[in-house]
């Protein structure tokens, strides 16, 4: 007898014989191995997972620049920075994508400050009357396993100003024409950030453009989780060649240095 494992996302026949083994995949409908090897691009199947259809043109587009500004943070965000400590100590490969999610997963430049932003998303759409209002009032303060905001999602509230890669994100992607609100954060971006009092963020750049691909909060949130992930892995990778004797620690200015004292 054959068995049919289905979801609303995933229906498998299992080979005859074996029953943990599928014979045949379909994602939504469609024929993985059948039909989409070969044709379909990694975004195509990216769309599909999360939105159940096959993505215009322009969606694939956004989503697929989206993803390459995204592939890698570079070791100065605190999520690469945790891959490469677990890469430099010999961690196994999963320990260290695991420390990149734990640290990537935050509020202050992680995946839940993007969830937080689309919400406004929701809530404001390109109203600017409204991320006035939001953005004037305080966080408000919600039983959770999170800490109480102390900045506006999607700004960074360390900066004095957006930073290049910022503004070049959103300059190209708002160019693509998908969706109404990256073309409208770039043409008020120096309002919002006056009114958030911190200048734009990539977390913000990313929080217009999943919710002009039509996700919900939780669906940007984790996607912004795996989007990031290739380049933790790859520091990580590059990190445990190198050994910790070659760790690129940030200097610290140290205004009362112990060494200093005992010598004194």
């Amino acid at each position: 007898m054959t068995q049919t494992l289905t979801t609303r996302i995933w229906r498998e026949e299992a080979e005859p014989g074996n029953a943990f083994a599928a014979r045949a995949a379909f994602c939504h409908g469609y024929d993985v191995f059948g039909e989409m090897l070969g044709r379909a691009r990694w975004v195509d199947m990216l769309w599909l997972l999360f939105r159940g259809d096959v993505p215009p043109p322009e969606q694939a587009a956004l989503l697929e620049d989206l993803a390459v500004a995204l592939a890698n943070p570079g070791p100065r965000d605190p999520a690469v920075h945790a891959a490469m400590c677990a890469g430099t100590g010999g961690s196994t490969a999963a320990a260290s994508l695991m420390a990149a999610l734990a640290v990537g997963a935050g509020q202050q430049g992680g995946a839940r400050e993007v969830f937080h932003a689309m919400a406004l998303w929701q809530r404001c759409g390109t109203d600017l009357a409204a991320w006035a209002q939001v953005l004037a009032a305080p966080a408000e303060s919600v039983a959770s396993i999170w800490p109480d905001f102390e900045h506006a999602p999607g700004f960074d509230p360390n900066a004095s100003a957006a930073g290049l890669t910022v503004l070049q994100t959103l300059a190209h992607l708002a160019r693509g024409g998908v969706g109404h609100r990256l073309g409208w954060l770039d043409r008020q971006r120096a309002v919002l950030e006056g009114l958030a009092a911190a200048p734009l963020a990539m977390t913000g750049v990313a929080a217009a453009a999943l919710s002009d691909l039509g996700l919900t909060p939780d669906q940007g949130e984790i996607l912004f989780l795996l989007l990031r992930l290739p380049g933790a892995a790859v520091h990580a990778l590059e990190q445990r060649a190198l050994g910790p004797k070659h760790f690129p620690f940030f200097e610290l200015d140290l205004l009362n240095d112990p060494v200093d004292e005992v010598a004194a």
